[in-house]
Formats: C-alpha cells, structure tokens, sequence
C-alpha cells in the first residue's frame, strides 16, 4: 500500500540507494532538481507490478525489492507502521483497480 501515490517526490532515493540500485537506477529513479526520487507511473511507483492474482484480485510486487531504497527497507512489511499505511491506503488502491474486496498483499517474489 505504500507505493501508491500521485506525488512525484514521494520516495526520496539517496546516494546510497542510487547505487544500489545499480543499472536500474536511471529507469527506477530520476532528478527533480538535486534530488533523486522513486519514479511513479500509473498512481503507483514504477518499480511495483501488478498482475491479475488467479482467482480475481490483483498481485502487487516489488521487482527491485532486493535494491530498493532505504525509505522502503525502514517500513518493514507487517509492522506497526505498515499496517498504518494499510489502514490509511487501502481503499485508495482498492478503487484504484475496483477491487470488490479487501485488496490482496503484496507478496515478494524472486
């Protein structure tokens, strides 16, 4: 739930997470101005896919997961925190891709 957003600085990438990123880091991240951010694409940050789950519902994924920023790593799925996002989001993404029910979550795949 926490890579949804219109704002298009809404994941600050450091130095750090720039190279770490590595190749991807000019596909995934870009400049406004003297900082680097997350890209965003469709509402959502540029790195999440999301595909139809079997069944119904939607799969969302990381697919930098093992690259992304600090920002990412400090909100550690299934904390305190993390179900703040969820709480404060859900029905965002829910209406985002009509989703009837609860929305699926997001699962790591390698």
């Amino acid at each position: 739930m926490c890579c949804f957003s219109q704002a298009a600085e809404y994941v600050r990438v450091t130095g750090d997470d720039w190279t770490r990123l590595g190749e991807l880091a000019d596909r995934y991240a870009h400049f406004i101005g003297h900082r680097a951010y997350l890209r965003m694409h469709d509402g959502h940050c540029a790195a999440l896919a999301v595909q139809p789950a079997p069944g119904g519902g939607f799969d969302f994924f990381c697919t930098i997961y093992g690259r992304r920023p600090q920002t990412c790593r400090d909100l550690g799925r299934g904390s305190p925190e993390c179900a703040g996002e969820l709480a404060a989001k859900a029905a965002r993404v829910a209406a985002a891709y009509q989703v009837e029910t609860q929305p699926p979550r997001p699962t790591q795949r390698s």
